[in-house]
């Protein structure tokens, strides 16, 4: 659904209602944060006429629980970004770990592009929490880093060889599969290949912005916003859908654009946008998904991201998975995780962060389940941190339930 920027942002559409204060997971684990509606559309009436000086801002995670439950639809989370980037125009930052979280690109960038670079680089990151390092940049060492791959999802993606199909999707892989875990790209194109799909990818896109909006670069994210919307766009006259695998990459391309910025066409290629699962979904709705299951009888647990809450498109993982002859899945339906992107990496946010998920991490223990099973990269480093239990993408487990 296209959404009207300038009427979306409005925060006199808050009727002070606190709903939004109740759910957020970041104001029932901490005093620290006064809330969505009071950060957000409260002082977002009174800062140009008092004062900026708003630290509170920093603690909130962007996880949208508060845009989730207004009855106003007031995209409360936006504003408390928004009102965050122009804090840090004029505030210094509390940690190099800011800049560098929110741009974790570059370094994804060059470490995959130089052989052995990723063998040094995790061991790096394994001794600088061992000695204090990184918390000296303002990283927290109990948190699960991700680690890097050796090579990127894009220069896999060139060695597969694809059957060609008169449907075809243009995947946007995101830093985390591209850098990070990029077998789920794998996945997802073995999957739609199976599926009678054709993927394309276009090494042109850049990172999505979400991180950088996130810790208030929303200048930063309005830069590679300008370069994708145009691609984005481009593609879809084309005829393309546009396929994304992690649920913040997918709502940030899809909805956050148009809340933060105008470029044109933003609103033309969202209506061709779906997350990887829920396309499948809707090719089992119209009767045409690839039900040829092997049978599975791992135990596994689901749990939806926060970002996928918002995009209100229901539980496609959970539509299809249990499709899986002999699987045994439950969902957690435990709230936030708490690492919110990159918030739980943050020194001073962890133990808030923790505190966030502990309902998960309990429900998972309690579950005896052999996997968690989850769309969003960092959710899936959360939730194995918080309960120990494994977790994989829902591409993965119809992967190996074709047979792939």
């Amino acid at each position: 659904m296209a959404i009207n920027k300038h009427h979306a942002i409005d925060p006199d559409k808050c009727t002070a209602c606190t709903i939004c204060i109740t759910a957020c997971p970041v104001t029932a684990a901490t005093r620290k944060f006064r809330g969505p509606k009071m950060t957000g559309p409260a002082l977002t009436r009174l800062r140009k006429l008092v004062s900026d000086d708003d630290p509170m801002l920093d603690y909130c995670s962007n996880c949208k629980t508060c845009d989730l439950v207004c009855p106003s639809g007031v995209p409360i989370s936006t504003l408390n970004m928004l009102a965050k980037n122009e804090y840090y125009k004029t505030h210094p930052r509390k940690s190099p770990a800011d800049d560098m979280l929110a741009h974790s690109e570059k370094m994804g960038k060059l470490i995959t592009s130089i052989p052995l670079a990723s063998t040094f680089a995790n061991l790096g990151m394994t001794i600088g929490k061992s000695v204090g390092m990184l918390g000296a940049m303002g990283i927290s060492s109990n948190a699960k880093m991700p680690s890097y791959a050796s090579e990127s999802f894009i220069s896999k993606f060139k060695k597969i060889k694809q059957t060609s199909y008169q449907r075809k999707v243009v995947f946007f892989s995101g830093c985390f599969i591209n850098y990070n875990q990029p077998e789920v790209g794998v996945d997802m194109v073995k999957v739609y290949q199976k599926n009678k799909i054709e993927v394309a990818i276009d090494e042109n896109f850049v990172c999505c912005g979400s991180p950088m909006v996130a810790g208030g670069y929303i200048d930063d994210a309005r830069v590679n916003a300008a370069k994708n919307a145009k691609l984005l766009k481009a593609w879809v006259d084309k005829g393309y859908d546009i396929i994304t695998a992690c649920t913040s990459c997918g709502l940030m391309l899809k909805q956050e654009y148009q809340e933060l910025f105008d470029f044109e066409g933003m609103s033309e290629y969202a209506e061709h946008m779906y997350d990887s699962v829920e396309y499948l979904a809707k090719l089992h709705d119209e009767g045409e998904f690839n039900t040829e299951f092997a049978n599975d009888s791992t135990e596994y647990i689901y749990h939806a991201p926060c970002h996928l809450k918002v995009q209100a498109i229901g539980r496609p993982s959970m539509e299809l998975l249990p499709l899986v002859p002999g699987i045994k899945i439950q969902e957690a339906d435990a709230g936030c995780c708490g690492i919110s992107g990159s918030y739980g990496f943050k020194a001073d946010k962890n133990p808030i962060a923790m505190k966030v998920g502990a309902k998960l991490f309990g429900k998972i223990k309690d579950s005896h389940a052999e996997l968690g099973v989850c769309e969003c990269g960092t959710c899936r480093l959360q939730m194995e941190n918080g309960s120990g239990v494994p977790a994989i993408h829902p591409l993965t487990v119809l992967r190996k339930a074709y047979g792939l």
